[in-house]
Parts: structure tokens; C-alpha cells; sequence
């Protein structure tokens, strides 16, 4: 008779039974004019690092409780105070002249590739944990940028700053959640932000969403390790396809970056399939890729929040960064075209 398997082999080799399970990411038709970034939190510092490392793929941003490019300078103190507590104040102009330099030496994209990019920044007034006035200093961030770069004339940043919610995603349905932080940290506000960043990004809506009627699929999230490098992201990913990009047609992308202790490790498939973005992704005929981190305490990341302070390299906030250049990997399997 066979012996059961005991404690230490199970936790030796579930993870690897798990590992490569899920199958690759599907090839849809991707129009590169549609795409954008999405996060809340550590996931809005990971849009906005999107936005800038590569804008000739993602130009477009929704940031959701989070602050300006760069903010952290690589050091997690300074994360944790001036780009969490607004304590001192993050320096919005070296933040933009940072910026600029980078541009200008290749380590981000061109800055006149955001010469028609769409900012939404979302933040509430009852946010304890990442300060109002950290979001604030975001969209001076794009402001100052957008003065000081002739080309940007006509970017869009709008700055939504004035409603009563905590540190959370508001979803439209009504609860007693939506002055707290609490897992899932979906906040039952009687706000669909889901549906005001889709208006935000690709213009208002070509009909009321109902029920998402897509697939939501997981996929191998180690298959995309750039150059075999690990990403700190867990083994398993979703995407969200919409019936249109099923059928083969013409279909944009939105990256949505969940937050720290959001990850479906966390708190399963509350965020993939409850924040709103599906049922939107239906109307408007756009892929939503959720990746997922994974906690770790070597590098120190326990909450498994995106990397914005330098846990996976000095380099995580440039074109050279490991879970930046994971996602590009990611939008290209999914059928974003190799010229753009």
C-alpha cells in the first residue's frame, strides 16, 4: 500500500505540480491605437511606469490611488513616507526633470510618444493609506511634464480627486465598504470607476454594459520570463476576453494592475472578475490582462505588491526592468504588433 505523502514533500512539490499548468496566452487581432494601463495602489505606480518606460505601447493611463513617476527613487523609505504619507512632500519638479533625462538617455521612451495620452488619475478623499496629496502630486507630475515638453500640448490629464472613498477600487454597487480598506479592497461605493477608465481611455461608451459574457482564462506566466529572468510574479495569470476578440476581431488591450495584497493568492478571483472591468472590456471590444505578483520575503515584498521602490533591481522603473519588460512580453504574445 502506498504511503501518504508527507507534510514537507507536499510543500516541496505542490508548487511545482502547479507550475506550467496553465496554458499560454492566446493570439488575438490587437489594435495597437486602443491600448492602456490600469492599477490601484502598487498597481497604479506600475501603469504610470508603463506609461513611461514604453508610451509607444501604452500611452494611456488610469492610476487609482497612487503618485507621480519615479517617486520612490529606489529607496523604500522614501516610498513608504513621501510616496505613501505625502511626508515630505514628493519634489514634483526633480520627479519631472528625472523624467525628462531618462527620456532623453533611452532608459524610457521618448516623451513625444505621450504627445496624445489620456491620464486619469482617481483618488479618494478618505484615503488613509496613500495620502491625497500624494495622488495630487501625480497629476502635477503630468502637468509639469506636459508644460515643460512643447510636444505634449495636447495631452489629456484629468484629475479626479473629490470623492468619499478609502484606499480601494469603488465598484457601482452600493455596501458598507466603501470608507475602508479591507480585502478585496473593492470598495461598494455606487461608483463604477471601472466604467469611467474605460470612458477615460477609449471615449465614451457605444452602449450600457450588462453582464460580462467573455471568457476569463488563466494563463503560464512563467512561459514570458524575459530572457529567463524571474519577475517575482506568481505561476498562473488571467486575461479577460470579450466576445468580439474571440470572434477575430480588431480588439485593444487594457494592462490592469492589481494591488498589494490583491493578488489572486490573496484573495482569489475577487479582483479579475469583480472590479467592473470585464462587463466593459464587452462593450468596447478590449482584452483585459490581469497579471499577478507573488509575495516573497527574499526579495522583502510579503504583500506581493508590484515593484515602484527596487525590490527586483535598481532598474525596475526603466525599459530595462524585469517585470516591465515581462508585460511587454505578455502584450506581444497576445497579438500586440511588433511595430509599435
Amino acid at each position: 500500500m502506498r504511503k501518504p505523502l508527507g507534510l514537507l514533500t507536499l510543500l516541496l512539490f505542490a508548487p511545482l505540480a502547479r507550475a506550467g499548468d496553465a496554458p499560454p496566452l492566446p493570439t488575438l487581432k490587437i489594435d495597437a491605437s486602443r491600448t492602456a494601463a490600469v492599477g490601484l495602489s502598487s498597481g497604479a505606480y506600475m501603469a504610470g511606469q508603463l506609461q513611461l518606460a514604453y508610451p509607444e505601447l501604452f500611452p494611456n493611463a488610469a492610476i487609482v490611488a497612487g503618485g507621480p513617476y519615479g517617486c520612490a527613487g529606489g529607496k523604500l523609505d522614501v516610498a513608504l513616507g513621501s510616496c505613501m504619507k505625502g511626508t515630505p512632500a514628493p519634489d514634483v519638479a526633480e520627479l519631472v526633470a528625472r523624467a525628462a533625462k531618462s527620456a532623453a538617455s533611452g532608459d524610457i521612451g521618448a516623451l513625444k510618444d505621450l504627445a496624445h495620452a489620456r491620464v486619469y488619475l482617481l483618488h479618494g478623499k478618505d484615503d488613509a493609506l496613500v495620502a491625497p496629496a500624494v495622488a495630487e502630486a501625480g497629476a502635477r507630475f503630468y502637468r509639469q511634464l506636459r508644460d515643460a515638453t512643447p510636444a505634449l500640448k495636447d495631452m489629456q490629464v484629468h484629475d479626479d480627486g473629490q470623492r468619499a472613498f478609502a484606499h480601494n477600487l469603488p465598484v457601482a454597487a452600493r455596501g458598507d465598504d466603501c470608507d475602508k480598506s479591507v480585502a478585496p479592497y473593492l470598495g461598494h461605493c455606487g461608483f463604477d470607476a471601472a466604467g469611467e477608465i474605460f470612458a477615460q481611455m477609449f471615449g465614451k461608451p457605444p452602449r450600457a454594459a450588462g453582464r460580462a459574457q467573455g471568457d476569463l482564462r488563466a494563463f503560464d506566466q512563467g512561459a514570458l520570463r524575459p530572457g529567463g529572468a524571474d519577475a517575482f510574479l506568481a505561476d498562473t495569470g488571467y486575461v479577460y476576453l470579450p466576445p468580439d476578440c474571440l470572434a477575430g476581431k480588431p480588439c485593444g488591450v487594457l494592462v490592469a494592475f492589481h494591488g498589494c495584497k490583491q493578488n489572486a493568492d490573496a484573495v482569489g478571483k475577487a479582483f479579475v472578475e469583480d472590479a467592473g472591468f470585464n462587463r466593459w472590456a464587452d462593450v468596447y471590444a478590449v482584452a483585459v490582462l490581469y497579471p499577478q505578483t507573488r509575495a516573497s520575503f527574499a526579495p522583502l515584498n510579503p504583500q506581493a505588491c508590484w515593484d515602484w521602490w527596487g525590490y527586483s533591481g535598481t532598474d525596475y522603473d526603466s525599459r530595462h526592468g524585469v517585470q516591465l519588460r515581462w508585460v511587454v512580453n505578455a502584450v506581444r504574445a497576445l497579438g500586440l504588433p511588433a511595430g509599435h
